[in-house]
């Protein structure tokens, strides 16, 4: 078990899910209350990280994380180094990879939340922020756990993007699917088995925590 690589890809999990919850929450939102004819044209950017390869997304990552992208050639001004291949680009690249599986349980709660509720926080008063946070975010915390999970969860275990933007440098940007594949490709298969089980206990932990939470949540506060 690689756990320089374990305790990098903890970190990446976590760093990602909490910047999901700050910029997730918002395009929920909007996704939720905005009467934008178009806006099922959003929706499916957000949902696109679901369906194509991540391959295919890493690359395009890799491309505007680059030094001949605008973005790219900023960071390297201010830094003095590439943005890609850096554990800052994996961040980035995980972000859009999981952003569905954060603002989709985000979008699903706010929809669920009764409309008469929001009315009636309009009519005593109360501005949309303050009712966002005195009113749809209190009865929406079962999608903002399962959000916060799943994202959680699914950086741990994403290869793809992490390949493609991050590469296989150890400390920096060697997560724990890298390692497995190195250990595979070594023919290092109980190594591989070893390191494989320990994502999986992680994942069912993960979900059992999230059933666990949501039903004592609705147990406490049974709104429907």
């Amino acid at each position: 078990m690689d756990w320089q690589a374990f305790w990098l890809t903890i970190r990446l999990a976590v760093l990602v899910a909490a910047v999901l919850v700050v910029i997730g929450l918002p395009i929920a939102y909007w996704i939720t209350y905005s009467r934008w004819r178009w806006k099922f044209l959003a929706e499916a950017v957000v949902a696109l990280p679901i369906v194509i390869p991540p391959t295919v997304l890493g690359f395009y990552v890799l491309l505007a994380l680059g030094p001949r992208s605008p973005l790219g050639r900023w960071w390297e001004a201010l830094t003095g180094h590439s943005l890609a291949f850096t554990f800052e680009g994996l961040v980035i690249g995980s972000i859009l990879y999981s952003l569905p599986f954060a603002v989709q349980p985000f979008a699903a709660s706010f929809s669920a939340v009764d409309s008469k509720l929001i009315a009636a926080s309009a009519t005593l008063g109360a501005s949309r922020t303050k009712t966002f946070f005195r009113v749809i975010l209190p009865l929406s915390i079962s999608g903002l756990v399962t959000g916060v999970a799943l994202s959680f969860a699914h950086t741990m275990g994403e290869f793809g993007v992490v390949l493609m933007v991050g590469g296989n440098i150890p400390g920096v940007t060697r997560t724990v699917s890298i390692d497995i594949y190195d250990q595979v490709q070594m023919s290092n298969y109980g190594g591989a088995n070893q390191t494989a089980l320990v994502l999986v206990w992680i994942a069912f932990v993960v979900l059992s925590l999230v059933y666990a939470l949501n039903r004592r949540i609705w147990a406490i506060w049974p709104w429907k």
